[in-house]
């Protein structure tokens, strides 16, 4: 049996996308051309977003529909806030699971190869070339929480709080929903006594490796799950570089991206 393309959607996937998308009615009068099936449409974006290929260049073969349609399908709902929801719901399943740890979160926000656009700008670490940062927060097995989007020459340790307050309330278990992790752990790059303060006000507690101190604190063995998240966010090719000249398209992609990662570990506790 061929093993299925990554941007193939199964059953089980669809029935949770598709309650979150808009409906749009067809027009009666003058209804122009069939609106192309949003699974299909869907498909097409997943393998843009895998392999990073140009919209205009999208197989026709493929059956997913142009490029443009794709693109504007997009755009609609992104618009529509589809992406958030989706990871929310994906986020309420892994914890009814059991398979998402709140006890400690991990943060951490690398810096890749991006062109120009909002949210971009010269990198200090980066022979000041023009930029975007992805800043990502992982529970304690490395499942994405929250990923946000800046500028190349934004400090990491500006997006510690954003990072916090984005992870959204998580359902799946009876009782209030939890949002906050019970401790946050962070390397150098984030060791400034203001975060730590504004981080306790959260009801967080911040474990964040001191300057200057040596290697071998403890903190790379729990924080290696947020590294190993970034590498699965960068497998998605259309997250390495930043073809998007608008902000809130490249956000979709990254959000749908933990989006997939979280699908995937999903699939792996479910019995075949």
């Amino acid at each position: 049996m061929a093993r299925p393309k990554p941007w193939e959607v199964d059953d089980e996937l669809w029935a949770v996308i598709e309650p979150l998308l808009p409906k749009v009615e067809r027009r009666i009068r003058h209804p122009g051309r069939k609106r192309h099936p949003d699974r299909l449409v869907f498909q097409g974006i997943l393998f843009v977003l895998h392999t990073g290929i140009a919209w205009q260049h999208l197989p026709q073969e493929l059956g997913f529909g142009s490029g443009m349609t794709c693109w504007r399908r997009l755009a609609e709902w992104t618009e529509a806030g589809v992406w958030p929801r989706l990871h929310e719901a994906l986020l309420a399943e892994l914890r009814g699971a059991n398979a998402l740890d709140f006890s400690r979160a991990a943060v951490d926000g690398p810096h890749p190869g991006l062109k120009g656009g909002a949210k971009t700008g010269r990198s200090p670490v980066d022979r000041g070339r023009t930029g975007s940062k992805h800043h990502l927060i992982t529970g304690a097995t490395g499942i994405p929480l929250a990923a946000t989007l800046t500028g190349g020459n934004r400090n990491d340790v500006t997006q510690l709080i954003p990072l916090l307050e984005a992870v959204p309330p998580v359902r799946g278990k009876r009782g209030r929903p939890r949002r906050r992790p019970d401790v946050v752990l962070a390397d150098r790059g984030y060791d400034h006594d203001k975060y730590r303060r504004l981080v306790w006000d959260l009801g967080v507690k911040p474990q964040i490796a001191r300057r200057g101190t040596e290697h071998g604190s403890g903190l790379g063995g729990q924080r290696w799950v947020v590294e190993r998240a970034f590498a699965h966010l960068h497998w998605f090719c259309r997250l390495r570089i930043r073809w998007e000249i608008r902000d809130d398209i490249h956000e979709a992609f990254l959000s749908l991206a933990c989006s997939i990662i979280c699908w995937r570990r999903l699939k792996k506790l479910r019995p075949r």
